[in-house]
């Protein structure tokens, strides 16, 4: 298995550009089977997971081509199939083929998807928006098993504000018969990307951005071109590590106003940032404070993919700070990590976490314990006194293209080895 080796205590500067955002980038790919017609993907990040999520499409008989961040699909071809079972159990979004190949092909049977380790994370959301579509859920005990003859719009109140489960609901609904509201539908700016990729196909869906999306169904999509939004996530992890080297960093290739609550914090440590309308730049700080509270939580709220990264940055804040993860109870894991590392932590329980800064850390071998924990033990190993080796960072090729190298493109000292 590859690993990182990195060595701290330099700084960082210049410009980077992020890529295109992991968690459109999937449903997208999915929502373009939609159609019988070709569709193009720029800005598609060239990552593990959407590999991963092209090998399965293709085993349904799309023609997919994937060339210089840029995807073709041709999915005119499609033919059922239960799709490899490993694949489907690498990542969460792999239950995202559902809403997209039931309008088409009218079953699927599927094992439970996998993914990072972060908690229980049910099915029920999904099984609860498909049965209100019209579908049958023939088995959800030994996998997934859908039929379903007829999609038929419905008001559709969601059991919990769930990213995959809207972006189910919202690919089924566009080809049902009749009008389907989506309440409690998450918003997040990948929820966003997928209804203008989608409406670009010829769906009619309204409300984008809030919690209700209302959609009147058509007949038939054809294909379309899309740009996949910017990365806010991977946005976010170079700012705190430049923040935590204490640089000056630009970073292009996002819509600023993604990350509207994670800036609130990082100027509340003390931190000036510039805003521009695709850009912004990150200034380092005198001196950084401890905040009361980084309480993590769905859209517009605190992102729980930054909470770990944060995390390290609060290690150099001056005083005591604490985190408050709400979604996932395995998601401070990599605590653990930190505290090898000489990080002074008290863990309240597992959804909470005292951070008492500033500490030295020093390098020595960790692990990552899923996709953004991993950047995050990156970002600490750039901080540390001497050298870092971290293990498990298939992790972080999941969800980060290239990491290392754009990390050297300005300034780190890291390899992959």
């Amino acid at each position: 298995m590859p690993k990182f080796i990195v060595n701290g205590g330099g700084k960082l500067a210049g410009n980077v550009t992020v890529s295109g955002s992991k968690n459109a980038a999937l449903p997208i790919l999915c929502a373009a089977m939609l159609t019988d017609e070709k569709s193009v993907l720029m800005n598609v990040p060239d990552i593990e997971d959407v590999h991963s999520m092209i090998r399965i499409l293709e085993e349904f008989g799309a023609e997919i081509k994937f060339e210089k961040n840029t995807v073709t699909i041709n999915p005119a071809k499609l033919k059922a199939h239960r799709p490899n079972e490993k694949l489907i159990k690498k990542m969460r979004a792999s239950i995202l083929i559902l809403g997209a190949l039931l309008p088409r092909l009218g079953e699927i049977k599927m094992a439970f998807p996998g993914g990072c380790v972060l908690g229980k994370r049910s099915v029920w959301a999904h099984a609860h928006a498909f049965k209100k579509l019209g579908c049958k859920i023939m088995d959800e005990k030994n996998g997934l098993h859908l039929q379903c003859k007829k999609l038929r719009g419905a008001k559709i109140i969601l059991p919990e504000l769930s990213v995959t489960a809207t972006e189910n609901a919202i690919m089924a609904a566009v080809l049902a018969a009749g009008k389907t509201e989506i309440h409690l539908a998450a918003a997040e700016p990948h929820v966003q990307d997928l209804c203008h990729f989608i409406n670009k196909m010829g769906a009619r869906i309204s409300g984008i951005g809030s919690n209700i999306l209302t959609i009147n169904g058509v007949k038939k999509l054809n294909g379309a071109e899309h740009g996949i939004t910017g990365d806010y996530l991977e946005a976010g992890t170079f700012a705190i590590a430049a923040v935590a080297t204490g640089s000056k960093l630009n970073i292009n290739g996002i819509n600023p106003e993604h990350l509207d609550v994670f800036w609130q914090k990082l100027e509340e440590m003390g931190v000036k940032i510039s805003y521009g309308k695709d850009y912004i730049t990150v200034f380092p700080a005198k001196e950084l404070r401890a905040i009361g509270q980084v309480k993590t939580a769905i859209y517009p709220g605190f992102p729980t993919d930054l909470q770990a990264p944060f995390a390290v940055l609060l290690t150099q804040a001056k005083g005591v700070s604490k985190i408050f993860e709400t979604l996932f109870e395995g998601r401070l894991n990599y605590l653990f990590e930190l505290e090898k590392m000489g990080a002074r932590v008290e863990l309240i329980n597992p959804h909470q976490a005292l951070i008492i800064g500033p500490n030295e850390l020093t390098g020595m071998a960790i692990s990552s314990w899923d996709i953004r924990a991993g950047a995050a033990m990156v970002i600490a190993a750039m901080i540390a006194k001497g050298t870092t080796e971290i293990s498990n960072i298939a992790y972080i090729d999941r969800g980060y293209e290239n990491l290392d190298k754009k990390l050297r493109s300005i300034g780190a000292e890291i390899k992959r080895v």
